[in-house]
C-alpha cells in the first residue's frame, strides 16, 4: 500500500508558449514534473525553468 505523505506529484508548465508569435520556432508546450511538499508550500509553485521550443529561460507555473 502506497504511503500517504505531504509530497505530491505537480506539472510545471510554461507561460509564454502560448503568446510566442516567432515564425522561427515551434509553439510547443513545456511542461516538468516536479515535487512539492504540501505542508511547508501551499500556494502554486512557479520556476523559472528552459523552454526548449523558445530557446530559453521561462517562468513554468503549477497546473492542476
Amino acid at each position: 500500500m502506497a504511503k500517504k505523505g505531504t509530497r505530491v506529484v505537480v506539472t510545471l508548465e510554461c507561460t509564454e508558449a502560448r503568446t510566442s508569435t516567432d515564425p522561427k520556432r515551434s509553439n510547443g508546450v513545456s511542461r516538468y514534473t516536479t515535487e512539492k511538499n504540501r505542508r511547508n508550500t501551499t500556494e502554486r509553485l512557479e520556476l523559472k525553468k528552459f523552454n526548449p521550443h523558445l530557446n530559453r529561460m521561462t517562468i513554468h507555473k503549477e497546473i492542476k
